[in-house]
């Protein structure tokens, strides 16, 4: 069995209710899905922006896709790994918390919103989405006064996607200042993938039960492609989870895409269908002609058909890997993956999506409008925050500034906005004719 310390969290001050006979992970599951920052998941955008129509999903649908998707991958690795799964202690509960949870802390207009915040933190920190999840769950969702949604030790873990500081990352970024922020150029001012220093207490907590040889391999660095550094290791339920959204994300949001007429036949084959195809994979061979058709039907059911027929290939595809023989804690030992053969596949969809649906003119201009308003705004509220930030959150940053941590209170503050809030709040703040005495 492992160690109950995986259960333990930072704030045990906060004992089970009389009669309250949940595990710690449902009680950590009900924990986000009444918090605030999933909620306002609802209208945050995923990949097409919210408000284009009421079909396509937001980072909420997505969120409970990806859930869903977890679920499906935890069976599959209880009736493959049956003794393994066991010893590892996978939990369904734990595994649909830490889908559900991934994607709270990224801000309002998907990417656009995340470079946006990270340039106007250059100097502070910086901004990531995964690190202000890590921040939402342990510091700022109010269900406890300072350690906020005081969820268990493993729980949090398994939403540590890179478990290093900024600082350690040595990120610095080559590009010169714009002369302006419509300047800006996003792809010079991508975050690195890390958490906060601001946050590493929370880290040294959850990374406390671990011995030295496991957490420094665990938090070890490698240069990546473009040479920046990168951290090499990530939990076992972490690695289900990232394989729960990276499915949904390739899969789910080209149907949206290909619904919505963005995506065009002869690109997918091209693209898609005739990589799939190469494979070597008999079932890609046998089925791709078959669910294109299907895919690119004017009946939806048929699309349906081909969707569910595809996730579920890449699910009944993924097994139990270890990572590094080095590891004595099971939790960091083992991986769920796809292999070779379907992560290829995999990855030709997440590919196709960024290439012809994400980075397709119409939809960078949403990002980067989306971008000039939470950079409009940020610029705005840090320049008198106590005359233009709501009372709470100005307490909050007059206690900050003392630190010199202001910065970081209105980059929470805004990175908490939906779409439809921030540009109601900038148009209130910049458009003459509109807004009044209340908002």
């Amino acid at each position: 069995m492992m160690s109950p310390v995986w259960t333990e969290r930072c704030f045990e001050n906060n004992p089970n209710r009389e009669n309250d006979h949940r595990s710690p992970y449902q009680r950590d599951k009900a924990r986000v899905l009444h918090s605030a920052a999933f909620r306002r998941l609802q209208s945050k955008t995923q990949v097409l922006g919210v408000g284009l129509n009421d079909f396509h999903r937001t980072r909420l649908t997505h969120s409970l896709e990806a859930a869903q998707i977890g679920q499906g991958i935890v069976a599959q690795l209880q009736q493959k790994h049956p003794e393994l799964t066991h010893k590892l202690e996978l939990d369904n509960n734990l595994i649909e918390t830490i889908c559900l949870a991934h994607d709270i802390g990224h801000p309002a207009f998907g990417h656009g919103g995340e470079i946006a915040l990270h340039y106007m933190m250059r100097e502070h920190g910086g901004f990531e989405g995964n690190g202000q999840t890590f921040r939402i769950i342990s510091k700022l969702e109010p269900y406890t006064l300072a350690h906020g949604m005081n969820l268990s030790r493993r729980t949090v873990l398994g939403l540590v996607k890179y478990p290093s500081t900024m600082s350690h990352l040595g990120y610095q970024n080559q590009s010169g200042e714009p002369a302006s922020f419509r300047q800006l150029k996003a792809s010079q001012w991508h975050p690195p993938k890390g958490l906060y220093d601001d946050d590493q207490d929370i880290l040294d907590w959850l990374l406390a039960p671990l011995d030295k040889q496991d957490r420094e391999l665990f938090c070890s660095l490698q240069n990546n492609p473009a040479g920046k550094r990168k951290t090499r290791f990530k939990s076992f339920d972490c690695s289900i989870m990232e394989l729960a959204d990276d499915i949904a994300y390739g899969i789910h949001d080209l149907e949206d895409a290909i619904t919505m007429g963005i995506v065009k036949r002869d690109d997918f084959v091209t693209g898609v269908a005739d990589k799939l195809a190469d494979l070597g994979d008999g079932w890609f061979t046998q089925n791709i002609s078959e669910l294109t058709d299907k895919l690119f039907s004017h009946h939806h059911y048929q699309r349906k058909d081909a969707i569910g027929a595809l996730v579920n290939k890449l699910i009944t595809s993924i097994s139990i890997q270890a990572t590094h023989d080095d590891f004595q804690l099971p939790l960091l030992k083992y991986n769920a993956a796809l292999d070779d053969c379907h992560h290829q596949a995999l990855s030709a969809f997440k590919d196709f999506v960024f290439k012809h649906v994400i980075r397709k003119a119409d939809i960078q201009r949403l990002e980067y409008k989306g971008q000039q308003v939470i950079m409009e705004l940020f610029e705005a509220f840090s320049s008198d925050p106590q005359r233009l930030l709501p009372e709470n959150t100005s307490e909050r940053w007059l206690t900050a500034s003392e630190k010199n941590k202001g910065h970081r209170v209105i980059c929470d503050y805004i990175s908490g906005m939906t779409d439809g809030y921030a540009a109601r709040i900038h148009r209130n703040l910049f458009v003459p004719d509109i807004g009044g005495a209340f908002i």
